[in-house]
């Protein structure tokens, strides 16, 4: 058997990257977002509009930011404009076309933990919290959401719902009145998952080079649905692996 040129997180990123079109408006959030955004600037979609949480719109660093303050964000845009308009105006309005978010924790119907672990008033672990993500998840045209998987961070029902996905199922979206889409696809180190066209429920529609169906099984928490044709995720390619690498490197 021969073995891979990537890492499990290398192959997750690059995935990710190819799910963002050239054109796109993209609300990124910081960490495996940032660097899969930024590497689908640099190789298929060099006209990919990242727009960050602290009011930078078109940026385009040349490393990766450490944080939404990161002065290269400021220093690369096309314009910087306040918070309030970044929220107001552009996002709230559905002027975005993809918010791209990790999550410490996710559900069956894509809801998402930033939060805490273990009960809100005495928990195991105080999580980052919520940041921008509420309004990403409600208000983007479509969400995906990078994270790596795990059956403590894929979960029947989460600790606490930072940003609400797709709610218990159908219809709770628009029951809720969240103009977005929601969570349009779920890319983890084992492969992809989307939700089902009628119950919105996850289901695992692609594995990476190397995984089996039963390994995204065991480290998912509930009893996940699989695809008929399920997909088999395409190799990173030599230029994808180089600009992944000459970033994080650089970070």
């Amino acid at each position: 058997m021969t073995t891979p040129t990537w890492t499990s997180d290398e192959i997750m990123t690059v995935t990710a990257a190819r799910s963002l079109g050239d054109g796109m408006a993209c609300f990124v959030g910081i960490g495996l977002p940032s660097t899969a955004a930024n590497v689908a600037c640099r190789t298929h979609a060099p006209g990919l509009w990242m727009i960050y949480e602290s009011g930078t719109l078109g940026a385009s660093p040349d490393h990766l930011p450490l944080s939404i303050g990161d002065g290269i964000l400021a220093d690369t845009a096309d314009t910087v404009v306040s918070v309030p308009e970044v929220f107001n105006y552009w996002l709230q309005a559905g002027r975005i076309d993809v918010g791209f978010l990790g999550a410490a924790q996710i559900d069956r119907y894509g809801n998402i933990n930033t939060t805490v672990i273990g009960d809100y008033d005495d928990p195991k672990v105080r999580l980052p919290g919520a940041g921008g993500a509420p309004e990403i998840a409600a208000s983007c045209r479509e969400v995906i959401v990078i994270m790596r998987h795990s059956s403590r961070a894929f979960v029947d029902k989460v600790d606490f719902v930072t940003s609400v996905g797709h709610g218990s199922g159908a219809g709770d979206r628009d029951r809720l009145g969240l103009t977005g889409a929601g969570p349009a696809r779920v890319i983890t180190d084992l492969g992809v998952l989307e939700p089902d066209p009628d119950s919105r429920e996850l289901t695992l529609v692609g594995v990476h080079p190397g995984v089996d169906v039963d390994d995204v099984r065991a480290a998912t928490g509930w009893d996940l649905r699989v695809a008929d044709g399920l997909q088999r995720t395409p190799a990173p390619t030599g230029t994808e692996l180089s600009v992944l690498r000459s970033l994080t490197e650089a970070g």
